[in-house]
């Protein structure tokens, strides 16, 4: 069983593989180590990856590698893809191994990696496996806390929630739309873009916020709320294959 931990600014996430499936998936707001390492012990786990946006733990590392294999996701760990990115380790871990899931579940095709969280990241990988690069741009949530936090009246409001109309009638609907379906607009312009300038083939939506915007995009595009641990497990399983 192999174990790919994917650590956030506010979760933690676990992905237990078996024959390059997902087999079980947990969120944890808290690492509870005596928890976490009884299922460690009952899944069997022998291999475990960990990709973190934090400084790494070392007693969470120490405590959890012991008697497996276990490796950190850093710039220079081996990776199944070319990086072609320019500066690798400034590259989030999220958007690497994100574009390593799009290409362990489409091989041998371009795709565009949308992940919508606290930003909004556009990847882009080709039909040989090169990470190509890609651009950031402010998620929904920011751009609402810009707008109240730049202004002296604007409200703040929830990301989710209220009706997305054509054009707000009042000041809450006028931020909602505004923010709402300018992403949206957004999103469709860049997938048309990438499609046009990169041939690309797939567009895999991802991310906290990918659910909500997977069922507003006219776009054809493939759901995949997985594809970090997807692509953490890949990158274990390769790193596996080297020393076996």
């Amino acid at each position: 069983m192999n174990l790919a931990i994917d650590i956030g600014n506010t979760r933690t996430k676990f992905g237990f593989f078996k024959n390059g499936r997902l087999r079980k998936k947990m969120y944890w707001e808290e690492k509870d180590l005596s928890k976490l390492e009884r299922l460690l012990n009952n899944q069997k786990v022998k291999n475990i990856i960990c990709s973190t946006v934090k400084t790494v733990d070392s007693k969470f590392e120490k405590r959890i590698s012991k008697n497996r294999f276990y490796i950190r996701l850093e710039a220079n760990t081996p990776l199944p893809i070319q990086n072609k990115y320019r500066t690798p380790k400034t590259l989030g871990k999220d958007r690497l191994a994100a574009v390593v899931g799009a290409f362990e579940l489409y091989p041998s095709t371009s795709s565009l990696v949308i992940d919508a969280g606290t930003c909004i990241t556009y990847d882009v990988i080709s039909a040989k496996g090169d990470f190509l690069g890609g651009n950031i741009v402010p998620g929904l949530e920011m751009r609402y806390k810009a707008m109240h936090h730049f202004t002296a009246k604007l409200p703040l409001i929830e990301r989710r929630g209220g009706r997305i109309v054509d054009i707000g009638k009042d000041t809450v609907s006028a931020m909602r739309t505004g923010g709402a379906l300018g992403t949206i607009l957004e999103m469709e312009a860049w997938i048309q873009y990438f499609k046009k300038e990169y041939k690309v083939i797939n567009t895999i939506l991802t991310g906290g916020d990918g659910d909500y915007f997977a069922k507003k995009l006219k776009s054809k595009i493939f759901a995949h709320p997985n594809l970090v641990l997807i692509g953490l497990n890949k990158i274990l399983q390769h790193n596996v294959e080297i020393l076996a």
